[in-house]
């Protein structure tokens, strides 16, 4: 993977480190710098702590993860749960963020979904990427930065009409990575509702592996009609 600067921005935390985790760690393998963002801790996920306590869990497992594969995360921790809200207030703060990291790749959920915080994630995310390159707008704030590359990510809650058409290889040592950090993550390993996260997303990267003629890939849709090929 051609080393550039990543930002994957998700609805909640663990969003973005399940579906895009393993090729954010390959590209800080490669020499890039990759950016998580969460516009929610995802504190509501818990069927036994209180979302306060999940919220300050959510964000020690968040940082943590991010360590574990050398990148950055930033969370929107006054954002809330289950009711992440499409509008440009948040749009704005994301497209101020996206000026500070000034990315060359965006990553956002399908915006298909079954979880309406992902489908307002994704228009979020969107909105962000104009907003942020848009003349005149802020500019006395930020510089303005267009985002070349925009992909949509492979969560199975958003598998509505996700064609895959973007194949990312992964080494070995960023999956040795990625599942370390991933690790530290409680609902990743089954222990909030007990569907196995880690082994579905470690078993898709072999699927998609197949498909892109690789061991191991992570598969991306760039939101046009599905053709087969691989991010340089």
């Amino acid at each position: 993977m051609t080393p550039q600067t990543v930002l994957a921005v998700g609805a909640h935390i663990g969003d973005m480190d399940l579906a895009a985790g393993p090729v954010l760690a390959q590209n800080v393998l490669d020499g890039g710098t990759s950016v998580l963002v969460a516009l929610t801790p995802g504190e509501r996920g818990h069927p036994r702590l209180d979302a306060e306590r999940y919220k300050a869990q959510k964000i020690a497992e968040a940082e943590a993860f991010a360590d574990g594969i050398g990148a950055r995360v930033v969370v929107f921790d006054d954002l809330s749960d289950g009711f992440l809200p499409a509008d440009d207030a948040v749009a704005d703060r994301l497209a101020m963020l996206v000026r500070d990291v000034r990315p060359d790749l965006m990553l956002a959920h399908w915006p298909r979904s079954m979880h309406s915080d992902h489908t307002n994630a994704s228009t979020l995310a969107e909105r962000a990427r104009f907003l942020a390159g848009l003349p005149g707008h802020r500019e006395d704030d930020r510089p303005r930065h267009g985002v070349a590359r925009f992909l949509y990510t492979e969560n199975w809650e958003d598998a509505p009409s996700f064609e895959a058409d973007t194949f990312v290889e992964i080494s070995p040592e960023a999956q040795a990575r990625w599942t370390d950090a991933i690790s530290g993550q409680a609902f990743a390993r089954g222990e909030t509702y007990g569907f196995r996260y880690i082994d579905y997303y470690a078993a898709q990267m072999v699927t998609r592996g197949c498909l892109a003629g690789v061991p191991h890939a992570v598969a991306f849709s760039s939101g046009d009609l599905p053709t087969l090929r691989r991010l340089p």
